[in-house]
């Protein structure tokens, strides 16, 4: 029986989420979504740097009839935030895809499908009922690019999400480890651990896919048990330049985000790319280690191209309280990853609900405490000297 909000009330943060996951989800996928590359240094400097930033308390300010709605690519949403594009979502849960942007559809967010995705983007617009994101890898075999952008315009994509900083992958060292592949190996380390969480194996075998769906049948080496790092080293194209961006505005007659700025030189370029956003990220700590928080990029950024191209932010983002200190920096709105994945892995739909529900009372209650109404009135006037 699928679970509803109500039977998650005693759920009260992403971090209840996250343990629940823990307990439902094999280590090897909670490993993959988790981890940062080498030291994971950056991964750590994000959540630090974001819990740095300190918020100014205000009182009798009458910040009563608080309106978190917004726009984002100039697009009505209730909340600032959309699900970003997480690479085998479906192995969180059965058709993960497809619940998480039933989801995010049903609170009235974006969802952004990944090209790495179980589920493919025919199988989530068959289940969509609005227009998706989706999210896009440059590979070698710029035919299959033309194609799974074609892909992309037939289900009626709102927007193309353009990740330009996975050129080459950044070691994760559990993945190595676990010897992560897609499906499961048959390795008897392997086994042993799925064998522990029966709920999950039976609900994934259960699936409409069991590998990458925009990529088996298309590309080589994506239809089987595939290293992941030596199929992207194979695979992605390493000589990505501007030149790429522009050729992918041809192909796209629709609104592009550029994600994977955090540099102000290259968000410069971008603004002048023609792109209708950007995302200032670091990969959630996943790509460059020893880069900063990418936090500390954002206002630097903003300051520099934030008339002339909307601006999102992702990396680290857990809790409204997060959004909250992203937007006050010059972000547009706020690209959530690990909190929903955290979610679908705990309960599925309703878990990805209870996510972005957490996340919206925890934004309304830190406008209410800082004396701010309206989504388009927090600015750095928020934040603690």
């Amino acid at each position: 029986m699928a679970l509803t909000l109500d039977a998650l009330k005693n759920i009260t943060s992403i971090e209840d989420l996250r343990l629940l996951a823990h307990r439902k989800v094999p280590r090897d996928f909670l490993d993959y979504y988790e981890s940062g590359s080498y030291a994971e240094e950056t991964l750590a400097a994000n959540r630090q740097a974001l819990s740095q930033i300190k918020f100014r308390q205000r009182v009798l300010a009458g910040a009563d009839n608080r309106e978190l709605n917004a726009t984002m690519l100039g697009q009505p949403v209730a909340l600032p935030v959309a699900i970003a594009p997480i690479g085998m979502m479906g192995m969180a849960h059965r058709d993960g895809e497809i619940h998480a942007c039933r989801a995010a559809q049903a609170a009235g967010v974006p969802y952004t499908l990944s090209t790495m995705s179980i589920c493919s983007i025919e199988d989530v617009a068959a289940a969509a009922s609005k227009p998706f994101w989706f999210q896009l890898y440059i590979m070698r075999d710029k035919g299959f690019i033309r194609a799974l952008i074609e892909r992309a315009k037939a289900a009626k994509c709102s927007a193309l999400v353009l990740t330009v900083d996975l050129q080459v992958l950044g070691q994760r060292h559990r993945d190595v480890k676990n010897g992560l592949t897609v499906p499961p190996q048959a390795r008897l380390s392997t086994m042993l651990r799925i064998a522990a969480k029966p709920g999950w194996a039976l609900g994934v075998l259960g699936g409409k896919r069991k590998t990458f769906g925009n990529l088996a049948g298309h590309i080589s080496g994506a239809d089987g048990i595939v290293s992941l790092s030596k199929w992207t080293a194979e695979q992605f194209d390493q000589a990505l330049s501007w030149q790429d961006v522009e050729w992918v505005q041809k192909q796209w007659d629709g609104p592009l985000i550029i994600k994977g700025i955090a540099d102000v030189g290259d968000a410069k370029l971008a603004a002048k790319s023609g792109a209708s956003a950007i995302v200032v990220s670091n990969h959630g700590g996943r790509q460059l280690d020893g880069a900063p928080g990418a936090i500390t990029q954002l206002p630097g950024i903003a300051d520099a191209v934030g008339s002339d191209i909307e601006i999102l932010f992702d990396s680290g983002i857990r809790s409204g309280q997060d959004v909250m200190r992203a937007l006050a920096l010059g972000a547009r709105g706020c690209l959530i990853g690990r909190a929903p994945l955290y979610g679908l892995g705990a309960a599925g739909e309703a878990g990805v609900a209870k996510a972005l529900d957490i996340i919206r009372r925890e934004l309304d209650v830190t406008m209410a405490l800082t004396g701010v109404k309206r989504v388009a009135d927090i600015d750095r006037r928020v934040l603690a000297d």
